[in-house]
């Protein structure tokens, strides 16, 4: 199958699953992660995807005896069974008509066109395939998050939701940073956690709302541009001499800096909107829940492929649930992180 269209979507789907799963003793590479209520067994040729799967992830410490086990192929033609990936046929592609389609069959899936990369998730059978044209023809940002699409579909399922968030706290409450790009939550974790404070992320976490709104880790990886990379002093405590990612930004781990082992949950008590304001001093004050929302929920909506309605909804709900202030930042990272030890410490009044 050479080119695929809405008609024949699910079909194409299912084709490629079963490729895969055809051709399992094929893969040269396992990587066994255990995240929150999930056993993730992928398989893959050796690579940079295959070393990012060993050091992204905070794994959970100790046994989870409710553990599900999912299945993720990572599969190129370079391993025998795998067919070339297919092009996008019908003259209009469109995100939401994608994935509704897959929806009404029981599937989830991305389509990447420049690179002709797909991913296709079964949550019943607990199986996917991420489809390349080779072992390297993924999108740039796949090694700082891999198989991001895969969780989010997995945990969707169960009524939770990976969130494109930060997260600082302290003694087990925390807060949620949300903005987009530029507004200053990778430079606030990173000041958190380099004077005292803990993180359960900087990009995405897991956050589940059925008892309260807790937040809990997933990938380990940190990011700064070189002027924040400097300004906090990251030399000192990370090798400088790594090439800059794809977003010309330094990535590193929380581990890298963080004053303690991350936590396995953090209370989430206040949604906090940071933004760079050039003052002296920071400062926390009362924002409304529909600036709030603004926030949160366009970059997770966008960057998480399908379940669109849910996660408005999933959003909503939070905002609902969550006081929620904008954080005005200083221009001293100590004095950052206190603002927020503070605002913890009074139990986000």
């Amino acid at each position: 199958m050479s080119r695929v269209t809405l008609e024949t979507l699910p079909d194409y789907a299912r084709y490629v699953i079963a490729a895969a799963e055809g051709a399992s003793a094929s893969y040269p590479v396992t990587r066994t992660i255990r995240l929150p209520w999930l056993e993730l067994n992928a398989h893959l040729g050796p690579g940079v995807l295959a070393d990012a799967l060993g050091h992204a992830f905070v794994e959970t410490r100790g046994d989870q005896p409710e553990s599900a086990r999912c299945r993720i192929f990572i599969a190129h033609p370079g391993i025998h069974g795998i067919p070339e990936p297919a092009q996008w046929g019908d003259a209009h592609f469109t995100e939401h008509g994608f994935a509704k389609r897959l929806a009404k069959a029981g599937l989830r899936g991305h389509h990447f066109h420049d690179l002709d990369f797909w991913q296709f998730y079964d949550p019943q059978r607990r199986v996917g395939v991420q489809l390349m044209g080779s072992a390297d023809a993924f999108p740039p940002w796949e090694p700082g998050a891999p198989l991001r699409a895969f969780l989010h579909w997995e945990y969707a399922a169960r009524g939770m939701r990976l969130t494109h968030a930060g997260t600082l706290g302290a003694n087990g409450k925390g807060i949620l940073l949300a903005g987009a790009g530029g507004a200053g939550k990778s430079g606030t974790v990173a000041a958190g956690l380099l004077n005292g404070l803990d993180s359960v992320g900087d990009d995405y976490v897991l956050i589940d709302l059925s008892n309260g709104v807790t937040a809990r880790p997933l990938f380990s990886t940190l990011k700064q541009d070189p002027q924040g990379f400097a300004r906090l002093g990251l030399k000192r405590r990370v090798p400088a001499n790594v090439p800059l990612n794809w977003q010309g930004k330094h990535a590193f781990h929380i581990g890298d800096i963080a004053p303690r082992p991350v936590p396995a949950t953090l209370d989430i008590v206040a949604l906090v909107v940071p933004h760079i304001s050039g003052g002296g001093a920071s400062s926390i004050m009362p924002v409304s829940r529909k600036d709030a929302m603004i926030a949160l929920a366009p970059s997770g909506i966008a960057q998480m492929p399908g379940e669109r309605e849910s996660g408005f909804r999933f959003f909503s709900d939070l905002t609902r649930l969550l006081p929620c202030y904008r954080l005005s930042l200083g221009t001293q990272p100590q004095e950052i992180a206190g603002t927020v030890a503070d605002f913890l410490a009074r139990g986000a009044s």
